[in-house]
């Protein structure tokens, strides 16, 4: 990757080139699509490569662990649970790259965060859903996406007739409150076609 960037600036003075390269990749799609499993692959690869990782997750989250981040299928990475974006800087400041899960939990003060940590040299690897269940934009992943230097779109499986899917069923819990955590019991992947909105979207 380093190679790549200096093939960039291979015009410019050797004293002119960055010391340090930082970049944010943004992994999104809808629920059970596999997005948690591919952030969990890309820190494993930079564990072997020898670089200094951490993992956060937002302290909502305990559907599995309150000291791992866990994909449905129970694959696991130790992580720290924050409470405020802002928090992260200080667990960050010693690594070369950074792991976010459940993005979409943080309120808008994660993309700053996230834009300043790259900015410093880190790369950035945020996990997150791109809409909620009333298939609307989850902030804030649309302004992360827009910042981003990569952004990978899982698909899941639609459970009603096997399509991709990229909406997320509520069908069970609060139906008017946006942040509602859950897994199988509450959600459900379904395609365009099988998708059924909420009765009440307000």
């Amino acid at each position: 990757m380093i190679e790549v960037f200096r093939d960039r600036y291979q015009e410019l003075p050797v004293n002119a080139v960055p010391s340090q390269f930082g970049w944010i990749e943004v992994i999104t799609g809808s629920m059970f699509s596999g997005k948690t499993e591919e952030l969990l692959r890309r820190i494993r690869r930079a564990m072997i490569a020898k670089q200094a990782c951490v993992l956060v997750k937002p302290e909502i989250d305990q559907r599995y662990s309150e000291d791992h981040v866990v994909t449905h299928d129970r694959v696991s990475l130790p992580a720290l649970r924050v409470k405020r974006a802002d928090e992260i800087y200080e667990l960050a400041k010693d690594s070369q790259v950074v792991g976010i899960d459940e993005a979409q939990f943080f309120d808008q003060s994660l993309v700053e965060v996230v834009n300043q940590l790259a900015d410093s040299g880190k790369r950035l690897i945020v996990a997150g859903i791109d809409s909620d269940f009333r298939a609307r934009p989850f902030d804030p992943i649309p302004e992360l996406m827009a910042s981003a230097e990569y952004v990978t779109k899982q698909l899941a499986i639609c459970v009603r007739c096997g399509r991709p899917a990229t909406r997320n069923q509520r069908i069970q819990g609060n139906e008017t409150e946006k942040l509602f955590v859950g897994a199988l019991e509450s959600y459900e992947a379904r395609c365009r076609s099988c998708f059924e909105p909420p009765a009440r979207l307000n």
